[in-house]
């Protein structure tokens, strides 16, 4: 995805965790977190703390979205994605994507990957891999400031 494309359409989970939302729910609310984890990812079980920390921070003013994106067969077991989920506190939505549908709309290759979207659903912000929660949170902060501008 390239800056300021629009977000895609949050479809082809085989199943959804906590909750489901749509592009709908998320679009023209507030801005959103979508982030791209693994049951196999040790960077991702590692930032966990990190997004969910960022996730509590800010509940008023951002949504959050976790996409299970599976690296490999042993990663499609559902009731594994839910113990790791449950070990590491993911209580935000989770699309399972063991289709890789989601992952190829968004055309991410990576675990951890997180795409920031404004309110209007514009992608302004992605990075991937374990390291540069500052960098996120900065990114974060940018939107929700033009967010409390313009209102």
């Amino acid at each position: 995805m390239k800056l300021r494309e629009p977000m895609p359409e949050l479809t082809g989970a085989v199943e959804w965790l906590n909750g489901e939302v749509t592009r709908e729910d998320l679009v023209g609310d507030k801005p959103t977190l979508i982030h791209f984890w693994s049951v196999s990812c040790y960077l991702c079980k590692e930032a966990m703390p990190q997004v969910n920390q960022f996730r509590d921070q800010y509940k008023d003013k951002l949504n959050v979205v976790a996409v299970h994106m599976p690296r490999s067969e042993e990663d499609l077991n559902l009731e594994q994605i839910k113990q790791v989920a449950a070990e590491h506190g993911i209580n935000q939505p989770i699309f399972v994507d063991s289709e890789h549908k989601l992952t190829e709309a968004f055309e991410n290759q990576y675990v951890p990957a997180y795409y920031v979207f404004d309110r209007e659903g514009k992608l302004r912000h992605f990075q991937a891999g374990g390291s540069g929660m500052k960098m996120l949170e900065k990114r974060v902060n940018r939107v929700l400031d033009e967010l409390e501008k313009t209102e």
